[in-house]
């Protein structure tokens, strides 16, 4: 009898209010997972600052919005920050089905659960070395020696490279392993961090393997399901075809940068970026125009344009494509300085906290989701973003500020477009309404 009765309540169980109000319930789990991330991340912060970063990066309008429409955004969103927290957390086995989970709501998040694990690996065998008798402070003096080119050495004998540090040590807290580091790398060249993050790996292979092994586990079944059915995507292959789609990375930095307006576009930014410009001098200029031309490249040869985009106009994109993109034929052209720009200020702010090769394996990572992706849609951009925010450690509280006055009033437009500008198509019956 009870059986029969459980039977007879699915409907309502799937009704369109109960479906979507299951978004409203990720979105509240995505904000406590903001909140605890941000408080990992940054544990200097005190609580109610972090509540109100918290509260402000969900109000970023492309979380915002799909919280009240039946889209896998938001779940997929909560999934990817529980198994990041998670594994920072050192939980690899409950990151590893968080990785799982989120694999499930969306086919590319095994992207971001190889970066995740990444990610961890990095901050393994840094936390392995301070177990190990290495402690660091904040700002330590460092004195390298390096078996594998220091001959002169008397106990060359290491196949890594020590550091012995003068001064004040101090234990570190797990929570502070992405920065305690970061001094000893500004040193460093590019080359030699890249070697010496391999050379730990090397030396602690079997430790990595055996930590990391839920993960290898998940990839090696997400790989077995892919060969299974011929293609990552799931529904409608035809229309989801891999395309090299460069011009993705192009628009996801500005996207980006103009959701972090007070944060890229200020005087005191571009100040920072001439700055570094004059100091690095003709290595800066050169990077300046090989980006340019790199950027031109990509507009002229690898923007595409998916029939999705061109017939649907109840999206956003439609109009951006057709209105400022397409405006005229220059104009995709005049962008690329704008593109470059929004790229140069998140690498340079990101690489103030992170390690460069932090920096390479996110930009790495953004890439193996976005380029494939030929139809251009603004919520693809919501993970990388949230990781990008998460790891810039943005500290102005005026930032903050007309950030989330920004969002406040993008969402207000939005909304009241959605509910009071409905449209009809005169091919097909039924109401449109524009959305994202």
């Amino acid at each position: 009898m009870w059986f029969a009765k459980v039977v007879q309540s699915f409907p309502d169980l799937c009704s369109v209010a109960v479906l979507r109000s299951t978004n409203g319930v990720m979105a509240i789990l995505c904000s406590v997972i903001l909140y605890d991330l941000i408080r990992f991340l940054r544990p200097g912060i005190g609580e109610k600052k972090a509540m109100v970063y918290a509260m402000v990066m969900a109000l970023y309008p492309l979380h915002w919005f799909f919280t009240f429409l039946y889209y896998t955004d938001v779940a997929s969103l909560a999934a990817v920050l529980a198994m990041h927290l998670a594994c920072l957390k050192r939980h690899y086995w409950v990151s590893a089905m968080l990785g799982a989970l989120a694999i499930l709501f969306r086919q590319t998040n095994v992207v971001w659960m190889m970066f995740v694990a990444a990610d961890g690996a990095m901050n393994y065998i840094e936390d392995f070395n301070r177990r190990d008798g290495v402690q660091k402070d904040q700002r330590p003096f460092v004195e390298e020696s390096d078996a594998l080119t220091n001959k002169r050495s008397g106990t060359g004998t290491s196949t890594m490279r020590r550091r012995r540090i003068k001064g004040s040590s101090k234990d570190a807290s797990l929570s502070n392993s992405e920065t305690d580091n970061n001094a000893t790398y500004q040193t460093q060249g590019f080359i030699d961090e890249i070697r010496d993050i391999v050379l730990r790996l090397w030396w602690l292979k079997r430790e990595v393997l055996t930590a990391f092994s839920p993960f290898i586990v998940v990839v090696v079944a997400f790989l077995a399901f892919v060969i299974w059915n011929g293609s990552i995507v799931l529904g409608a292959k035809e229309a989801h075809t891999v395309s090299p789609h460069l011009a993705q990375m192009l628009y996801f930095g500005l996207a980006s940068a103009a959701a972090l307006a007070p944060v890229h576009f200020t005087l005191k930014q571009a100040g920072k970026l001439c700055q570094w410009l004059m100091k690095t001098r003709i290595l800066g200029l050169l990077q300046i125009l090989v980006a340019l031309t790199i950027g031109l490249m990509i507009v002229h040869f690898f923007s595409i344009a998916h029939p999705y985009l061109l017939a649907d106009n109840r999206h956003y994109p439609f109009y951006v494509w057709r209105k400022v993109i397409q405006a005229h034929w220059s104009m995709r052209y005049l962008l690329v300085p704008v593109y470059v720009y929004s790229w140069f200020s998140i690498i340079i702010i990101l690489a103030r906290t992170q390690k460069r090769f932090w920096v390479l394996l996110f930009i790495a990572a953004t890439a193996m989701v976005l380029i494939p992706a030929p139809l251009i849609e603004f919520r693809y951009f919501t993970i990388p973003f949230y990781l990008m925010l998460l790891h810039s450690r943005v500290s102005d509280n005026l930032s903050w500020l007309v950030m989330g006055i920004l969002y406040i009033f993008v969402n207000i437009f939005t909304m009241a477009v959605f509910l009071f500008r409905p449209f009809h198509w005169d091919h097909e019956p039924g109401t449109q309404r524009f959305i994202w």
